[in-house]
Order: C-alpha cells, then sequence, then structure tokens
C-alpha cells in the first residue's frame, strides 16, 4: 500500500485503461496511461500483466507518441495504433495515427498506414479490419488533397445534414471507412464502405471469427435533424451490406460482439425516449443465421459484452445499487450474477478455459486487473499501477425519497473526523443524467477531499441506473424538482451523523451534476458555496447548441416548449445568494462554453459573489495534469474561503 498523494503526485499515478488476452488465454496486455517525463502531459504505452500473482507486471512499449487501441491477432501477435515514428519510412508523418504490429519475440514494426490515420482495429480469420479517417473522393490523391487544404490554409467545412460536432471535436470533412486486408497486406486494403457519409461516425464493430463479415453500428440520418444507430453485416469479400436491426423506436450500439461459433452477435439496444417515455438500455443478440433478434437481461443496462467460449451465455456488466458487477446471461435468457463484492468492473476477457479477466475498480479501488474463477472468487493480478491507502472510510448511506423511494448513495468520511471533531460536508452530484456512484473517478475523487478533511456523499437520486427502471421514469421530463428533493432528502439523513459538520456544507456537481448544482442554488441557500462543473444553465439556448440537440428534444420537446422554461435553472437567477465557482472549458460541445459564460455573466450582474475557471483548452473533462492540479487547487481554495472561512488565497497553480 502507498501512501494516498496530495494533487500534484495524485496526477502523477499511473492508471491502467484497459484490458485485452490473447486467443489462448496465455496472455494479458493492458495499455497503461502515465505522466510524460514534461509531467505537462499524458502518454500511453503497452504493458504485459501475468497471469501469476506473484510475478511483477512490466512494460512492452516505450515511445514519446505512446500506444493505444491493443488487439491481439489469432496468432497471438499484438496489434497496436501509434504516432511513433517509423524509421523505416522516409518522411513519415508522426502526427498521424498507424497501425503496428508486435511479435511475441522481436520488435513492433509498422505495417499499415493512411493519409488520414487509422482508429480502431479488430482481427479475425486472418483478416484484419481498420477504421480510417478518408476523404471523399479519389483514394490515389488523397494525399495530395489533403496537403492542398493545409497549404491554402482552408480548414472551412461544408455540411449539409446535422450533426456537425461530437464532444471535443469537428466532424467532417473526412469520413470514417471500413478497411479490411491481409495482415501483412494493409496498405492495399479493400475499402468495404466506400461511401458511407457520415454512417460510422463512432461506429462500433466487429468481425466474425472466420474473418468473412463485419458486424458494425450504421447511423441512419432522418429528416428534420433526427438520427438513429442501427446494426449491419457487411461481407468482407464483396462489400454487400445488410440490416441485422433496426427499428424507428430504438438504436442499436456497442459494444459489438460476435459468439466464438459464429452465429450470434451481441449489442446493446436502447429504447429511444420521448416527452412521456423514459429510455431504457438492454441487451440484444441477434441469429445471424435466421435474422431474428430478441432482447435478454430484462432491465440490466450492460455497458460490457463478452461471450463465453462455449457460445451459450453472454457475460456483462451492469449498474446495480451502486456497484457494477459481472453477469452471466445464458442464451435462454436466465441471469446469474457473477461477482458478489462491491466492486465496479469493465474490459471483460473470457478465457477459453472459462476463467473471466477483467479491470475491477470501486468507489475506494483504482481499476485493477483481476481473474474471476468459475465459482465468482476474485483474484487481483499484478499491476502496474500502485494500491493506495484510502485516507478514510467509505459507508454505504440511505434515506427515504418523499414519495417512498429508497435513496441510497456512499459517504466518505476522513480518518480523523468523530463527533469531537466533526468534518466538513460535500454533497457531489454526479453526470448523465443516467449514472451511477459506483466507480474510481479520476476526475472527482473524492478521496482528495477526505486527504484535505471533507467528508462526501455520493448519492444516487432520481435519474440514477441500477435501480430499475422505475428510478429513471421519476425523474424522467422532470430532472431539477424530484431530483432536488432526493438529494436534500439523502443530505439531511447524513447530516445527522455526529462526525458531520451540519453547518459547514457545500454542493457541487458537474454536467448533469452541474445542472443540480445551479438548480440547487436556486431553490435553497442552505449550502455555504456551490461549485458548478460544465453545466447546463439556460435549458433552451443549451438544447440548440449542444452536439446532440436531437436528444434532448425528444426529452423536452421542441424549443421553446413549457418544459425549458419549467425546469430551466436561469429563470431561478434571482433567488440565488450562495457564492458560486463556475467552471467550464471551451472545447467542451456537449454543454457548449455559452453555458458558462451566460451563468457567469447571470451571476455577475446579480451581484451574487462568484468566480469563472476557465478552461481554453479543455473540453467537457480536464484531461490535462497542470490543469486537474489548477482544478482541485482553485476548488479546495474557494471551499477553503466559504466552508471553513478562511481568507481567499490564489492557487500557486494559477500565479
Amino acid at each position: 500500500m502507498s501512501q494516498f498523494p496530495d494533487i500534484r503526485e495524485y496526477v502523477a499515478l499511473p492508471r491502467v485503461v484497459s484490458l485485452r488476452l490473447s486467443p489462448d488465454g496465455t496472455r494479458l496486455v493492458s495499455v497503461v496511461q502515465s505522466l510524460n517525463p514534461d509531467r505537462s502531459s499524458y502518454g500511453t504505452a503497452l504493458w504485459e500483466i501475468p497471469l501469476d500473482p506473484s510475478a511483477e507486471a512490466y512494460r512492452l512499449t516505450r515511445s514519446a507518441k505512446g500506444e493505444a487501441g491493443a488487439e491481439f491477432t489469432a496468432e497471438g501477435e499484438l496489434l497496436f495504433v501509434s504516432r511513433r515514428p517509423d524509421e523505416t519510412v522516409k518522411d513519415n508523418d508522426e502526427d498521424v495515427p498507424a497501425l503496428w504490429l508486435l511479435p511475441e519475440r522481436g520488435e513492433p514494426r509498422r505495417i499499415a498506414a493512411r493519409p488520414g490515420g487509422i482508429g480502431g482495429v479488430r482481427a479475425a480469420g486472418g483478416v484484419v479490419i481498420v477504421a480510417a479517417n478518408v476523404l471523399p473522393g479519389d483514394a490515389a490523391t488523397e494525399e495530395e488533397r489533403r496537403k492542398a487544404r493545409k497549404d491554402a490554409g482552408i480548414s472551412a467545412i461544408l455540411h449539409e445534414q446535422y450533426p456537425i460536432r461530437y464532444w471535443d471535436h469537428d466532424l467532417g470533412p473526412a469520413q470514417t471507412r471500413l478497411l479490411a486486408g491481409a495482415i501483412h497486406g494493409l496498405d492495399d486494403a479493400a475499402d468495404l464502405t466506400p461511401e458511407p457519409g457520415r454512417a460510422l461516425d463512432r461506429a462500433s464493430f466487429a468481425v466474425t471469427p472466420d474473418g468473412s463479415t463485419v458486424i458494425t453500428t450504421w447511423l441512419a440520418y432522418l429528416s428534420d435533424g433526427e438520427m438513429r444507430a442501427d446494426l449491419v453485416a457487411i461481407d468482407v469479400a464483396t462489400g454487400s451490406r445488410r440490416t441485422l436491426a433496426a427499428s424507428e423506436g430504438h438504436e442499436f450500439g456497442g459494444p459489438v460482439a460476435v459468439s466464438p461459433d459464429g452465429r450470434y452477435v451481441a449489442c446493446t439496444r436502447e429504447r429511444l425516449g420521448d416527452q412521456e417515455l423514459s429510455t431504457a438500455l438492454d441487451l440484444w443478440v441477434v441469429d445471424l443465421e435466421t435474422g431474428e433478434g430478441r432482447a435478454l437481461g430484462g432491465e440490466l443496462f450492460p455497458s460490457a459484452v463478452a461471450w463465453a467460449p462455449s457460445s451459450d451465455a453472454i457475460y456483462i456488466v451492469a449498474d446495480h445499487l451502486g456497484r457494477r458487477p459481472v453477469y452471466r446471461i445464458s442464451l435462454d435468457g436466465d441471469v446469474t450474477r457473477v461477482t458478489a463484492d462491491d466492486g465496479a468492473y469493465q474490459e471483460l476477457c473470457p478465457a477459453p478455459d472459462g476463467t473471466l479477466y477483467a479491470l475491477r475498480s470501486a468507489v475506494d479501488s483504482a481499476p485493477r486487473p483481476v481473474r474471476i474463477s468459475l465459482d465468482g472468487s476474485v483474484t487481483d493480478l499484478p499491476s502496474p499501477a500502485p494500491s493506495l491507502d484510502l485516507p478514510g472510510t467509505l459507508t454505504e448511506v440511505g434515506a427515504v425519497a418523499e414519495d417512498g423511494t429508497e435513496i441510497r448513495g456512499w459517504l466518505v468520511v476522513p480518518s480523523e473526523a468523530s463527533a469531537e471533531n466533526p468534518a466538513p460536508f460535500l454533497l457531489w452530484i454526479h453526470g448523465g443524467p443516467l449514472g451511477s456512484w459506483n466507480d474510481w473517478s479520476w476526475r472527482w475523487n473524492p478521496w482528495l477531499m477526505a486527504k484535505n478533511g471533507y467528508a462526501v456523499l455520493l448519492p444516487d437520486p432520481a435519474l440514477s441506473t441500477g435501480y430499475g427502471q422505475s428510478m429513471i421514469d421519476r425523474g424522467w421530463g422532470d430532472w431539477g424538482p424530484v431530483t432536488h428533493a432526493d438529494l436534500m432528502a439523502i443530505t439531511d439523513e447524513c447530516l445527522k451523523r455526529p462526525e458531520i459538520d451540519d453547518q459547514r456544507i457545500a454542493a457541487m456537481g458537474g454536467s448533469f451534476g452541474g445542472y443540480m448544482a445551479n438548480w440547487v442554488a436556486g431553490h435553497t441557500d442552505r449550502f455555504k458555496a456551490i461549485v458548478t462543473h460544465a453545466s447546463l444553465w439556460n435549458l433552451d439556448q443549451f438544447a440548440g447548441t449542444t452536439d446532440a440537440s436531437m436528444y434532448w428534444q425528444r426529452e423536452f420537446g421542441a424549443p421553446g416548449s413549457a418544459r425549458y422554461a419549467r425546469l430551466s435553472p436561469h429563470h431561478s437567477l434571482d433567488k440565488i445568494s450562495t457564492p458560486m465557482l463556475v467552471i467550464h472549458g471551451d472545447k467542451d460541445y456537449r454543454v457548449p462554453i455559452g453555458e458558462g459564460l451566460r451563468l457567469w455573466w447571470d451571476l455577475q450582474r446579480s451581484g451574487v459573489e462568484s468566480k469563472f475557471l476557465y478552461f481554453p483548452d479543455e473540453n467537457h473533462w480536464v484531461l490535462k495534469p497542470g490543469n486537474a492540479i489548477a482544478w482541485y487547487e482553485t476548488v479546495l481554495a474557494f471551499l477553503a474561503q466559504h466552508v471553513l472561512g478562511t481568507p481567499w488565497e490564489t492557487p500557486e497553480s494559477l500565479t
């Protein structure tokens, strides 16, 4: 165990972000993120994770540009994507990601490159499928046309359909295409999708075990700015495409997984909500022989999908009561919970012998590779990341809402807190709105707050996942009022505890949690301070400027409708008196910077004590290590001023 670090040491901790198992079940590889030597950015590398718990993990790759997208071939060679330079190629463009191959013994070598770079990769049956960023038109002239645009200083993009942005990047003019070829012939790969338009944006795809068919999500663009995702099969030999799953009321999404026997494909199916009907997510399985599809798993919201080696069952993970267990779902529909602990699992890797490998994390544990035995027991495997000695305790808490619903959450209490020395209290509201506090968070880590003496409540109010569809229904189309009541109910319960100071309290939230922080500010003055990050302020404005307006219009209606007026926090500006710290990134396209700017101006013109922490180069999250330090230091300084009563002191990172 390592002592829990301070903020600057904390951002330097290595982070295990993925896990891949070789087809024969003998090798595990992780992508690990760590601080670069310049300490101002993060890099990635591939690490070998020994299957022997007594061994040590070791690093496989080293480059200044980093490596990602690890994928094993059937022969056990490792594919990955990197911008690393290739010494065998003259005038190599290091800014464009290429596909590399790392044999079990030997040095990595570049095996494919495209003018616009390579993204995802899948391999099966001697065939490699890559997702490439390709300009429309003649492929032979693409590199020349890219250079001409760059040399002419042209960044303009002409759009003829919605959307034009996604999270933090612009869409177009290039398109995502799927290319297929032999592992040593990818420079001449066949284009399986020569004119996809924007259909493969955000595509999740897989390959059948014999390499004959690619299964992928396919965006269908509809009238009035609407869109949905279908599931299609593309024949590798001919490029012909057929639809496997399409529905006006649903969209099909990743992860996409094909059974080892090649007969079935599993994915997620989302019910498209409207003003009356909430969204829902289930596991969808299609029989590739008959074309028939069916839902399995009931109300579980799957976020990882992997087939059992026998092809008669599927492993998923799904939120459940503040955890994210592993479930086994048979093709007969029987659901069995595999893991019984408080873990939040991801990156499922079933082995041929029935063993399951995964990343396990929790509110009190950073992601680590583990082995899950047939009896459900969990064994830690060697990890590149240290185990941390936490500066407090984690307790499950609950309350009863106004309508009788049980509201639960996690309470982090610093080690030194007691009835004689009660800790100041922070209410943290999760984003989503469909989400749950059930996992480790690098961006909103309550243990850093505990190290600084604060107790932190992590509640799951209305709209939280892991409590059945009824919990989502309770807050659907009624975000502010119902969620606020739930938050206050569980806050009241926690403030009864003797080790909590019921006077020194603050509230914080990001994204939807930021929306709720703004709502709380306009509906109670009980908190000493409120921190609102990437928050929604004017719903009507937000719904027309976000990157996915069609999604929010389904729930709230056409712009200008009554629901916007009733639920927009900005209508309660005149009731806000609590000091507020507004935080926003300029590259945030999900909640555009206009929300933060408008909120900041409204607070300033209304005389509300406030500060604005602005990140010109960050998106919906704060990802750069230096900016993360500034985020935590500024939040702590603001809380110290208004909750602890100490004079404001500008953080060292901002001076």
